[in-house]
């Protein structure tokens, strides 16, 4: 079993920077790729930003410039760092990874979502 626990949302006026953490924990036998989504009320999910499994980053367009994801790998935890916020990016932020389980000779890949953490922007 797997858990992604975010840390860091809240309120902040618009300008400002809100750092969200994701910490993996679990049967992990190691961690394809990790990045965030995020979901505003009436609106489709979509990617914010993610280390792919080659290890590059991809980020939404919206955020590119003001946002960026880093990596503890030694505790398998994704950072976002989100500086000048705008009220469009109020939305809940989830955690997203894809993990190895299971035995070492026959593992498995599986996506896990966190719970979500709320992000509002006030203008």
């Amino acid at each position: 079993q797997v858990q992604l626990v975010e840390s860091g949302g809240g309120l902040v006026q618009a300008g400002g920077s809100l750092r969200l953490s994701c910490a993996a924990s679990g049967s992990i036998l190691g961690i394809s790729a990790m990045g965030w989504h995020r979901q505003a009320l009436g609106k489709q999910r979509e990617l914010v930003a993610a280390f792919t499994p080659a290890g590059t980053t991809n980020y939404a367009d919206s955020v590119k410039g003001r946002f960026t994801i880093s990596r503890d790998d030694a505790k398998n935890t994704v950072y976002l760092q989100m500086n000048s916020l705008k009220p469009e990016d109020t939305a809940v932020y989830y955690c997203t990874a894809s993990v190895f389980t299971g035995p070492r000779e026959a593992p498995t890949l599986r996506d896990y979502w966190g719970q979500g953490t709320q992000v509002t922007v006030s203008s």
